[in-house]
């Protein structure tokens, strides 16, 4: 099994940094560039700071409780925590309501692609959901999709542009969870059928921020500036941060 802890500071201006948490892993993906691509084009696009712990466990098993999540303080130094991990076979609940604790606590995050995928298996399968926004079980083949915003005035998307895909994944969502709004869509080339594929939710009575998407299978789809500029926009909402004064576009 795989661990790797790496820390990466990227620092700005002379206000304190932003402490962020990457945790990946698991099946199916590229997370070995993508744990540098995601922290590298958010950082770069905002003022001030961003210190980066990436915990890289998990191989690429679908059923491994990694050890990090196994502390019960594994959150504690963290501001938010960008999930992007693809575990769908893990089934014990109170491993994953220990994950989901911190959240419930208040603890902002992000959720990307195959994270919607990850704990589906167990009792605690609808908690994830709810967490999550969203619950997904399938995706279609592999292609190019149109990102078309439904909300383009809401702050995270106000000022950017849509954008075609190079590659892409697009996920079935089955079910928005109450505390979900949808901000884009795309069209699935197997069904027809437009699939929100950015969203907002608010998780629990403290009504957490997460910011979720379903696109990022490639590395050249993370990699799109257009991309990158939604989740660190995405990133900062979570924060509850002012974006048009944290952050910096990058074309």
């Amino acid at each position: 099994m795989l661990i790797m802890m790496i820390s990466l500071q990227v620092t700005h201006l002379e206000a304190d940094p932003i402490k962020a948490l990457l945790v990946t892993g698991g099946c199916c993906h590229d997370y070995e560039n993508q744990k540098v691509i995601i922290p590298k084009g958010i950082s770069e696009r905002i003022k001030g700071g961003v210190d980066w712990t990436v915990i890289h466990q998990g191989g690429k098993a679908t059923d491994v409780m990694i050890p990090f999540y196994q502390d019960q303080e594994w959150s504690k130094e963290y501001d938010i925590v960008v999930h992007n991990e693809c575990f769908a076979n893990v089934a014990d609940e109170p491993f994953v309501q220990g994950i989901l604790q911190p959240h419930r606590e208040g603890l902002p995050a992000i959720v990307i692609h195959c994270t919607m995928h990850s704990y589906r298996k167990g009792e605690a399968k609808t908690d994830w959901w709810e967490f999550c926004g969203a619950h997904s079980q399938r995706h279609g083949p592999k292609h190019p999709f149109e990102v078309q915003f439904l909300l383009p005035d809401h702050e995270i998307l106000k000022g950017l542009s849509e954008w075609k895909t190079p590659n892409g994944e697009l996920y079935f969502i089955e079910k928005m969870m109450p505390g979900m709004t949808p901000l884009a869509e795309s069209k699935s080339e197997k069904t027809g059928k437009m699939e929100t594929n950015i969203w907002i939710n608010e998780f629990g009575e403290k009504k957490t921020r997460v910011f979720g998407t379903t696109i990022g299978h490639h590395n050249e789809t993370i990699e799109d500036p257009h991309y990158l500029n939604v989740l660190t926009r995405g990133f900062l909402w979570a924060l509850g941060y002012d974006i048009d004064e944290s952050f910096t576009k990058k074309d």
